[in-house]
């Protein structure tokens, strides 16, 4: 059975994920304990009975998509399971009745995956990452985490990764040559590289590495000094990462910023509003409701950073916590709105831990931005509407340097939009949107 645990306060459990409903970035940090019957312990019906209790007590919809949830406990707890695979693949086939996406199973060494990189936002490697070069189909490190011990023991980007721990690499997959590179902290691992075809052994202490998912610099653009901030997910590093970059752009006294929330899958609620009170001084941020209609509504603090102006970067990959931060930002009337129109994913999940070390994702509430939104399949509508050409699209995507530069025609209009003293009267005027006719490797 899980270590029983006091419900948190939804900030402290809830999270937002996942643009897409098979890579949905899922909910919290804490777990419940359900009674599970004593003849049920140490069998796979025991996963399955956390499973359905979890449902059944938690989930948003109370008519469990107008499915006989008691039968559904009755059928998986009559059958016989010979291992735990077998039951894994009961609890799916029956979360499948719910007709939801972002309510999933997952088994533990998924759940052991997203808890480390997408919601604490560390992992235990050696901060390198690791892609397959398309030309020579080889391993490469694509990129180093800064002061990780990869980087301190000289490996850089573009070397070529032969072998790890004296296996070959020829022909592994990323997802392979990552699991062997992670590690416990504190232990070694061997690199064997190549760099301009000169072979060498580098032995690296495996620590543990914080996700960057903030990358910011400063852009001189034309007699306006603008702060870039790229956020990618908002797991629980993020809002500490944002703050370095806001305060240190802002000792830079840039003009204005640019948040790119492009491509961002979603992640922890906490930190969503922990980020939109780095940029609101006053307003909602978001309204959840749940199941029996109890609401519960978040605002801002008065602990802005800036006041400075805003312009915010969305594409139809900018769901659930980063329509949240959009949401926000927009309706207050805080920030310009460039791009296209977000996903649409207005559900919150939780995610428990189970008894095995597996865990459940359940969506548990909706959400609404202050103005009282519902943008569940529907995104959120940029204030200027630019979308780009599956050419644009192309160009960006093979080649990510020129993201954040006028060769990126949504940043060039973003850009445009500060530049012309425009910020403020977007948001006010209402206008009509103007018209105009992402992610690789792995890091371990």
């Amino acid at each position: 059975m899980p270590k029983s645990s006091q419900r948190s306060s939804l900030l402290q459990v809830a999270l937002f994920g996942g643009a897409i409903a098979t890579t949905a970035t899922l909910s919290v940090l804490a777990s419940i304990c359900h009674p599970v019957r004593a003849e049920l312990q140490d069998s796979p019906k025991a996963v399955i009975d956390e499973v359905w209790q979890t449902i059944d007590h938690e989930y948003v919809d109370g008519t469990f998509n107008h499915t006989d949830w008691q039968a559904t406990r009755i059928s998986l707890l009559s059958q016989n399971y010979t291992s735990r695979e077998q039951a894994y693949v009961a609890i799916r086939a029956a979360l499948r009745q719910l007709g939801d996406p972002y309510t999933r199973f997952l088994d533990p060494r998924e759940y052991q995956s997203l808890n480390e990189q997408s919601i604490v936002g560390q992992l235990s490697g050696i901060g390198i990452q690791i892609e397959i070069n398309p030309k020579t189909s080889q391993l490469i490190v694509a990129e180093t985490v800064p002061d990780a011990p990869a980087m301190k023991a000289g490996i850089k980007a573009g070397d070529r990764i032969l072998a790890i721990d004296g296996q070959s690499t020829q022909g592994m997959k990323v997802e392979d040559a990552s699991k062997l590179i992670r590690g416990k902290s504190g232990t070694p691992v061997v690199l064997s590289i190549s760099r301009q075809g000169r072979p060498s052994d580098v032995k690296i202490t495996r620590a543990n590495i914080e996700v960057p998912k903030v990358t910011y610099n400063l852009k001189q653009e034309n007699s306006r000094r603008v702060g870039y901030i790229r956020l990618s997910e908002f797991s629980a590093a993020a809002p500490s990462q944002m703050r370095r970059a806001i305060q240190n752009l802002k000792a830079k006294q840039v003009d204005g910023y640019v948040l790119d929330l492009r491509g961002n899958p979603g992640g922890l609620l906490v930190s969503s509003v922990e980020i939109a009170r780095m940029w609101l001084d006053n307003g909602g941020i978001v309204r959840t409701v749940n199941r029996t209609g109890g609401a519960e509504e978040v605002k801002a603090n008065k602990t802005a950073l800036t006041k400075k102006p805003v312009v915010v970067l969305v594409d139809g990959n900018s769901a659930s916590a980063s329509e949240i931060l959009t949401g926000a930002l927009k309706d207050n009337k805080r920030a310009v709105v460039v791009g296209s129109q977000t996903f649409g994913k207005g559900l919150v999940q939780e995610l428990h831990q189970l008894s095995d070390g597996s865990g459940l994702a359940v969506t548990i509430e909706h959400y609404f931005t202050p103005n009282g939104t519902d943008i569940h399949h529907k995104g959120i509508a940029p204030n200027v509407r630019i979308d780009l050409t599956q050419a644009q699209q192309q160009k960006l995507g093979s080649n990510p340097t020129l993201i954040g530069t006028h060769s990126d025609p949504q940043y060039a209009r973003a850009i445009a939009v500060l530049t012309n003293n425009n910020v403020a009267k977007y948001p006010r005027r209402n206008q009509q949107s103007l018209h105009t006719n992402t992610r690789g490797g792995v890091k371990s």
